[in-house]
């Protein structure tokens, strides 16, 4: 059985000159002391059938930790004459890193909450493990700083998973079921401003106006809450703004302060009031246009649909092959469908109105605003019609079959 010696020095040097001695002074001489480890004190360890040998002097500096503690002998198993824990592997190993040099390292191949759990299940806490760290060494002030950035990156992560997993507590629970209602209010907010019967109750001076813009407004500071605090407690400043959903809730708060600013501006420019009203109404269409980003936002609550995005993201290859044959199919038939029509067919004026044409026949949807006319373009357009279920039926074969062993890994991996 292979066996990991993590923390078992069979012969440890004791120098007893300075760290920065020669060690060839003396007439080569070492002032090393060798000091040997009693087998009484060696501590046998099986993680899922991994052995690990320690020492018993070493884990009880750390008494608060179930190594540590009289606790691990509930774990005492006579057949292998070791302690045995079924527990991740990886994570064990910066554990045990951590009762060797008293820092802790998150191996980067296991995810957060994983480690968070075998962190729990050891009792490897920040406050405890700083101060015991400052037991041992003695020098309760090198542990101060270690104590606060404990607690802080402690807390973040607290914050951060509470924010993105509502299975952590019932508050994160009822967190994100608030977050949903105010998406749901903010998306029948932008519906009813289309609306003929109530699109006026969202023009200042009607009645019902300064109580749908404090919900709206309401909303919008519950969107930007959200946002803040998850750009401070996210791991990474970088990370954060390479995450997608980050970037569309910024889009779906941006219009709002937008339109704020816009309509505080309106009447700063007094020389060409009309054009300025111009430039302001064009601002606030774009932005209203990006309030349809908020629709978006139910994706977060969902970990079917991320878990569909990210097979998507791992069949990008095959997506691009159906875009290049659908693309192939259109411009070859679509000019062809040109040539033999434009000349009795005003429908087939361009190419790419053949284009369009041979898109919507290939993919089988024939909305019928555009058809061929001559006994020949019917010809061309019975084959085009043929060719797309062909088109169809090859290429999406191979993407559902990566798509279902993609999303079978994915799921395995949740």
């Amino acid at each position: 059985m292979p066996r990991h010696y993590g923390l078992l020095t069979t012969v440890l040097l004791k120098n007893n000159g300075d760290d920065g001695a020669n060690p060839n002074a003396n007439g080569g001489k070492s002032n090393a002391v060798p000091i040997q480890t009693t087998s009484a004190d060696l501590c046998y360890i099986n993680v899922s059938g991994k052995q690990y040998i320690t020492t018993h002097s070493c884990l009880q500096q750390y008494p608060l930790t179930l190594l540590g503690s009289p606790d691990k002998e509930l774990y005492w198993i006579p057949e292998l004459k070791s302690y045995y824990f079924n527990r991740n592997r990886d994570c064990f190993e910066s554990i045990l890193t951590f009762y060797q040099t008293g820092r802790e390292f998150r191996p980067l191949s296991v995810d957060d909450e994983i480690y968070e759990a075998e962190r729990k299940f050891f009792r490897i806490e920040m406050k405890a493990r700083a101060q015991e760290t400052a037991v041992s060494v003695g020098d309760t002030a090198d542990a101060a700083p270690i104590c606060c950035d404990g607690d802080w990156r402690t807390t973040r992560k607290r914050v951060h998973r509470f924010l993105m997993d509502p299975r952590c507590s019932r508050w994160a629970t009822a967190w994100h079921i608030l977050d949903i209602v105010f998406i749901c209010i903010s998306i029948t907010l932008l519906v009813m401003e289309t609306d003929g019967n109530v699109k006026n109750a969202f023009k200042e001076g009607h009645a019902a106006y300064n109580y749908l813009f404090g919900l709206n407004v309401l909303v919008i500071a519950f969107f930007t809450t959200d946002l803040l605090i998850r750009f401070v407690t996210w791991p990474g400043l970088l990370n954060f703004w390479k995450n997608l959903f980050n970037i569309l809730d910024i889009l779906s708060i941006l219009p709002f302060y937008v339109s704020l600013i816009a309509e505080a501006f309106e009447d700063d420019n007094t020389n060409n009031p009309t054009e300025h009203e111009h430039k302001s109404y064009v601002v606030l269409r774009v932005c209203r246009i990006f309030r349809i980003v908020r629709v978006f936002k139910f994706i977060r609550h969902s970990q079917d649909l991320i878990m569909i995005i990210k097979v998507v993201g791992h069949a990008k290859k095959e997506l691009c092959l159906l875009v290049l044959l659908l693309f192939i199919f259109s411009v070859s038939f679509g000019s062809l469908m040109y040539y033999i029509e434009h000349q009795s067919n005003d429908q087939f004026s361009t190419i790419m109105q053949g284009c369009w044409w041979a898109i919507v026949t290939i993919t089988t949807i024939g909305y019928g605003d555009i058809a061929p006319a001559t006994w020949l373009g019917k010809v061309v357009g019975s084959l085009v019609l043929t060719m797309g279920i062909v088109f169809l039926a090859l290429p999406m074969t191979i993407i559902v079959g990566k798509f279902s062993t993609v999303y079978e890994k994915e799921k395995g991996k949740e």
